[in-house]
């Protein structure tokens, strides 16, 4: 008899493409898991910033602090721990550059933009997006109107602990999920089985499984190093099996319900499967 699925792992990442916080509850909102990916890092040029182009990001860690996060460099002890509050004020705006959308954003204080830029030895500045920024999901898979934060383009990223498990054993060095940044994994079941799921329950909570995310260059970035794999793995020997068109995926594009709380161990049940 298969194992039962749960909800085995529930990570924010406050920072777009910097380290991730794991949480034993989350309150569910309109975007996404509250304070996941609200908080972004972009360029002399307002253009996002993330480890595809600045693979040094991996190098900076997050942990939860009174109503905010402490960002840390893990090979710089010398740097102290940088306080960010959960959310920012409108004191100063501009609009940002992120894939194809452009959003207004609220600076970050000052020193956060010298602390991150010392850190990661360019310039740079953090930015925020607030509640009244609208940035949907792509309009094609998107009936529903749903937004999304400074996430790449969907709510939430869901894996099957099965389905790492099962690319590891390919591999000649086993990786950890880090290198795919989810929001929620889900245990039991075969490898590979939420490519089929369409609709599913999460506690009370029902989502969509939209498509299946195609993965990039960050998936080869050791999150505890900053190195990428020479060898470009596990990009590598996941195209040899998961490549769709020109794109490799590994997980699954979700939307949810706008509300609703979490827990770790919550029961999964499969509504509908995709036909």
């Amino acid at each position: 008899m298969a194992a039962p699925l749960l909800l085995s792992d529930l990570y924010i990442y406050p920072v777009k493409s910097l380290g991730g916080i794991r949480l034993t509850e989350a309150q569910i909102e309109a975007r996404g898991l509250r304070h996941d990916r609200r908080w972004l890092l972009v360029d002399e040029h307002n253009r996002f910033m993330t480890q595809r182009q600045t693979a040094a990001m991996a190098h900076l860690k997050v942990a939860p602090a009174y109503n905010g996060f402490l960002l840390s460099h893990q090979q710089r002890p010398e740097l102290l721990p940088l306080y960010v509050p959960f959310t920012a004020t409108p004191e100063k705006t501009l609009f940002v550059t992120i894939w194809d959308d452009m959003v207004f954003a609220w600076r970050a204080k000052p020193e956060c933009d010298e602390w991150l830029s010392e850190a990661l030895g360019q310039p740079c500045k953090l930015v925020y997006m607030s509640d009244m920024v609208r940035r949907d999901v792509e309009p094609e898979y998107n009936p529903e109107g749903q937004l999304v934060s400074f996430a790449d383009g969907y709510p939430f990223l869901l894996i099957g602990q099965e389905s790492l498990a099962e690319l590891n054993t390919r591999l000649a060095e086993p990786v950890g999920m880090d290198r795919f940044r989810p929001n929620l994994v889900v245990s039991g079941g075969e490898p590979f089985a939420e490519d089929e799921w369409e609709q599913f329950q999460v506690g009370e909570a029902t989502f969509r499984a939209v498509r299946a995310c195609g993965r990039c260059v960050l998936t080869t970035i050791n999150q505890h190093t900053a190195q990428k794999n020479t060898a470009g793995e596990p990009l590598r020997t996941l195209a040899t099996y998961r490549t769709q068109g020109s794109k490799v995926m590994f997980g699954q594009n979700v939307t949810g319900p706008g509300q609703g709380i979490l827990r770790l161990g919550d029961a999964v049940h499969i509504v509908s499967r995709k036909k």
